[in-house]
């Protein structure tokens, strides 16, 4: 199972980017999906979560601002970010849990990371 991200970049503060994630592999099930991120020498955290439900919840530092969303047809998740800020410069990581064709243990995928750049 292959997750692939893209759409980061260098933005000026204020300004807006959409991230888009797509699975690929040998995935039956996706339930959750969600994008997570790293600030230079901070840990990994939670930025927003899609559930199957199309349920959502955000970090509070990105509510209002930011908007997840899935197309299950298309086995992607976005990350739509508007009014972006310094403080949202990160690598941006996808993430996925699901079952595969071949098990019925629930497993987590990670994709590799998306660097996001907001600076003037």
């Amino acid at each position: 199972v292959q997750l692939q991200a893209s759409g980061g970049g260098l933005v000026q503060p204020g300004g807006s980017l959409r991230l888009s994630c797509t699975v690929s592999g040998s995935i039956f099930l996706i339930n959750q999906m969600a994008w997570y991120r790293q600030p230079p020498g901070r840990q990994r955290e939670l930025v927003a979560r899609i559930f199957s439900s199309d349920g959502t919840n955000y970090a509070a530092s990105v509510n209002g601002r930011f908007t997840i969303s899935r197309d299950n047809a298309k086995k992607a998740v976005y990350l739509q970010m508007n009014r972006l800020r310094s403080d949202d410069t990160a690598v941006y990581f996808c993430w996925v849990n699901g079952l595969r064709y071949d098990s019925n243990i629930e497993e987590e995928f990670w994709g590799q990371g998306t660097q996001v750049t907001v600076s003037s």
